[in-house]
């Protein structure tokens, strides 16, 4: 079964988890700025959104 969520609102629930545990490093602030690129639709969304499906494909071909 395949489910499909808006990378919008994936990131938008983590950057909430994150916050709210006060669990912000540095690798999770880089999390919080992507989802703000994601989220806000910038000329650099694009890319990174790009970036993002590459890196869940890559994880997801994992075994």
């Amino acid at each position: 079964m395949i489910v499909s969520f808006s990378t919008a609102l994936l990131f938008a629930v983590i950057t909430i988890v994150l916050v709210r545990a006060e669990r912000v490093s540095t690798g999770n602030a880089v999390l919080v700025w992507l989802s703000g690129f994601t989220i806000a639709g910038t000329g650099l969304a694009g890319p990174v959104n790009h970036l993002l499906t590459a890196a869940a494909g890559a994880i997801a071909h994992i075994h």
